[in-house]
């Protein structure tokens, strides 16, 4: 067995090890009711020993621990606060809690009641969370929502499926991590990308820019997005379809059942179908007469996509040994076919991609393991294969013609399946020393081992070389916190990867990173944070060994690391009793080395990640909403970052290069957004409810290539888009149905140059909702 796999199993055994003494010490759960005057108080916040929970609409909620009495504290709009220390018996009956109703004007208590998306953004990081459950009846996959945030613009190569790049802070692709309730997704496979993943599967998105909480376990250069799902004892069904535009639909399935005695079953389905057969324009020439075409509006004729996604997971919860004990098993396909390559002056016919994801989990979580030690265990392993097939002989053109292209297939005559075989394992405890203090490590570990062969040509198999990564994250972190006053955190991580070709020499890099994260409340309702780091990024396997589609190799690829100073405040206010505002703000610097970024290699026909000397960025960010009791909603963001060359030498210069201290191609640098709802209630019944909305995208334009070189430098145009919904939910939200109207104005979007994306299109989404909560 390989030296990369032994590590792997290795860690594997010490976690399973480790969770099975856990399992052994002794806690019991407990639920609590939240009364006043007899009638359950929904929505109430609980603080226990500095943990945060809501209660249900039945104003029940549980928590765990293996002390004998505990400190907690209850606040609910509306009501005085409770605050006491208890003792703790039996856990067989519910302990119920009486509030009182506060005579004092709403203004004292607003800074109470909070939901878990205020106190997220409350941290000490630059940190913004949406609430998903708000868009359950929109068609939105997780990036859709993502491109509505200050700072965060997602570039899509085309419709449903399409390759996506993600820019956060003017960091963008593989410098941004992303996560699924803090397991990090490098491994999760083409079937699982948040831009194919719906907005159904969160309870919340959290949007970590720049400074990446150690607890991730993350390498991230310039931010992280963490896909946090429900973790509510329930029984429910949630199910959606949704049809639209270019033959698209989309189905959802999200179910679970939670016994009294605490079993559970929890399943995620969910699938996404498209012939993305769109309109484009485009500059075409006949394949047989030569005759060129500038400006002609055709139609894609091979980019149908569809993915399928199935998560199951079975086990306990709210257990003396457990919160959460899970084993699953996640499973996806998907098919997409290819139209171009990195510019829409290359045309396919027949070449596609399939792939799948096989991967079974394991998931632990126990909170007061010991007195005051929180314990986090996750492992998978993904056994899933990819197929890349280029079989036609034949030459495309933009009209659909093709004639004979030698043996040597469309780009590269070939049946190509490999297995990305990537493992992953994860360790995060937390340790509470006081009421203010509390310690924090955290351990993640993967493995990356490509294996493949031409199918069309199995003797060249035998010169295939195998292509393995290891890399392995070790933090450990201090936090000082002072309620709603003061809280300071800091953190250091220790990054140790190799990489092997074959059996080439291997090349191995140890790096070491620090950083603090701190936040100071002027007032309940004003917040000033500021945060540091020294933080470095190992390039990922898709980067050094390609993704056989659009990305070339290279093995020479350096780790990059960067500053990272981030500087917020967030303030929110009422103006009588029924105008609310809320306003933020962000400034930004980066000073990265070796920054990786993509290019087009040679032939322009794929891209190809190299490093860059350094590159410096500057950047602000805002926000604001106001909203008008549950009637009318109004916000927006605008986002502005400069991104600068400071490599001052290059190869194909001599002295200085011209483009040193040139702003950085091909990145967007100006974009904002603007949102607006109206919300009508008991229409057409009591308990219905009717919402129209509208948002609004703009970007800048912005060059492809160097500014200052002169000549045709090419631009990607100035986008605006308009779209407008409706929604209307009957029985308290039970049926739903939803209208949407993307890209009303029909523009003409590029995300990336020459790489048009779908035009006006319309979809209607059915949603069926129904829950029981478990008592």
């Amino acid at each position: 067995m390989k030296q990369n796999n032994k590590i792997f199993i290795t860690i594997c055994m010490l976690l399973l090890c480790a969770f099975s003494a856990m399992a052994q010490q002794a806690a019991q759960t407990y639920t609590g009711r939240v009364l006043s005057a007899g009638e359950p108080v929904a929505n109430a916040s609980i603080y226990i020993e500095n943990n945060t929970q809501q209660a249900d609409e039945n104003g029940l909620f549980t928590f765990t621990t293996s002390k004998s009495t505990v400190h907690i504290r209850i606040t609910a709009t509306g009501m005085e606060s409770f605050s006491k220390q208890i003792s703790l018996g039996s856990a067989v009956s519910p302990i119920v809690f009486e509030l009182q109703p506060d005579d004092k004007k709403i203004e004292q208590v607003d800074v109470f009641g909070r939901t878990k998306v205020n106190e997220v953004n409350r941290q000490a990081y630059n940190v913004t969370a949406i609430d998903a459950t708000k868009l359950y009846n929109t068609t939105l996959n997780i990036s859709g929502a993502l491109d509505r945030v200050a700072g965060i613009r997602v570039r899509e190569s085309g419709g449903v499926g399409s390759n996506f790049n993600l820019s956060l802070n003017g960091f963008s692709g593989n410098h941004i991590r992303y996560f699924i309730d803090g397991i990090p997704m490098d491994n999760f496979g083409s079937s699982f990308q948040i831009n194919n993943i719906p907005i159904n599967m969160a309870e919340r998105v959290e949007i970590y820019k720049g400074v990446v909480p150690m607890w991730l376990g993350s390498d991230a250069l310039g931010g992280a997005i963490n896909i946090v799902t429900s973790t509510k004892a329930r029984n429910y069904v949630d199910a959606s379809y949704s049809y639209g535009s270019f033959n698209t639909h989309r189905t959802v399935i999200n179910a679970g059942v939670t016994t009294e005695s605490g079993f559970t079953f929890l399943l995620n389905a969910y699938q996404n179908y498209s012939d993305n057969n769109y309109k484009v324009t485009v500059d075409a020439a006949d394949i047989y007469t030569g005759a060129y075409t500038k400006d002609a509006v055709v139609r894609r004729f091979h980019d149908q996509y569809h993915n399928e996604a199935v998560v199951a997971q079975v086990g306990v919860v709210n257990k003396p040994y457990a919160d959460r004990l899970l084993v699953g098993m996640t499973i996806g396909q998907n098919y997409k076919e290819i139209q171009t390559g990195a510019r829409m002056i290359s045309v396919f016919g027949g070449w596609h991609r399939r792939g799948n994801t096989l991967m079974p989990t394991l998931k632990y979580q126990k909170k007061d393991l010991l007195p005051g030690l929180d314990v986090t265990l996750n492992a998978n392993f993904n056994l899933g294969k990819e197929r890349n097939i280029d079989t036609l002989d034949r030459r495309y053109d933009w009209f659909g013609n093709f004639k004979p292209n030698g043996s040597g297939g469309e780009r590269s005559k070939q049946v190509y399946e490999y297995r990305n075989n990537e493992g992953l394992a994860t360790l995060a405890a937390n340790y509470q020393l006081g009421e203010r203090h509390s310690l924090a490590l955290s351990n993640v570990a993967s493995t990356f081992n490509r294996k493949g062969e031409n199918l069309l040509d199995p003797l060249s198999s035998m010169y295939e070389r195998g292509q393995r990564s290891f890399k392995n994250m070790l933090g450990v972190g201090y936090s000082y916190d002072i309620k709603d006053v003061w809280s300071t955190t800091v953190f250091s991580k220790f990054i140790h990867q190799r990489n092997q070709t074959g059996d080439a020499t291997a090349s191995t890099a140890n790096r070491f990173g620090y950083g603090l994260a701190s936040t100071y409340f002027l007032q309940p309702n004003l917040q000033v944070k500021a945060s540091y780091e020294l933080t470095n990024r190992m390039p990922t396997a898709y980067e050094i060994f390609g993704d056989l589609e659009n990305q070339e190799a290279n093995f020479s690829l350096k780790p990059e690391r960067s500053h990272n100073i981030n500087l917020g405040a967030n303030y929110g206010w009422k103006s009588g009793d029924y105008h609310r505002f809320s306003i933020a703000g962000n400034l930004i610097y980066r000073y990265a080395y070796d920054f990786i970024f993509n290019r087009f290699n040679n032939n322009q026909s794929k891209l190809v990640a190299d490093n860059r000397e350094g590159v410096a960025t500057r950047g602000a960010d805002a926000e604001i909403h106001y909203s008008y009791k549950d009637y009318l909603r109004l916000g927006g963001s605008i986002t502005y970052q400069y991104l600068q060359n400071k490599q001052k030498y290059e190869p194909e210069y001599t002295g200085v290069s011209p483009v040193y201290n040139d702003q950085m191609p091909n990145i967007p640098y100006f974009f904002g957004n603007a949102d607006a709802s109206v919300i009508f209630n008991n229409v057409g019944g009591q308990g219905n409810r009717l919402s129209v909305g509208y948002n609004l995208l703009y970007v800048h334009d912005f060059y492809l290539y160097w500014p200052s070189r002169g000549g045709e430098k090419l631009e990607i145009m100035k986008q605006v888009s308009h779209d407008v919904n409706a929604v209307y939910s009957l029985a308290n939200g039970k049926y739903n149905i939803g209208l949407e109207a993307r890209n009303l104005n029909d523009a003409r979007l590029y995300d990336n140059f020459s790489l048009q994306k779908p035009g006006r299109a319309f979809y209607l989404n059915l949603r069926y909702y129904f829950q029981r909560t478990t008592k």
